[in-house]
């Protein structure tokens, strides 16, 4: 399973980081992938496109894991 670090702003919602983090194509592909229950935060299967994701949540997707990263001014900053 490889895990990856994305930075987005804090509170972003589940949909939103599927699309930015580049693991659906659209919001649509994003849509399907949860309604599928093929989404999982933090070990438990997400069905809700509008969950808002904080710094340290990992969201696994057809055995990958991304790890949500705070955008920071310089840099990622530590989750919490």
């Amino acid at each position: 399973m490889a895990q990856h670090t994305i930075e987005v702003d804090e509170g972003i919602a589940l949909g939103q980081f599927l699309k930015y983090g580049g693991v659906a194509g659209t919001g649509g592909h994003a849509k399907v992938l949860i309604d599928e229950g093929e989404v999982a935060v933090n070990g438990d299967v997400e069905r809700r496109r509008g969950r808002k994701l904080r710094a340290g949540d990992i969201v696994a997707v057809g055995g990958d894991e991304f790890v949500v990263a705070k955008r920071g001014i310089d840099g990622v900053e530590s989750g919490g």
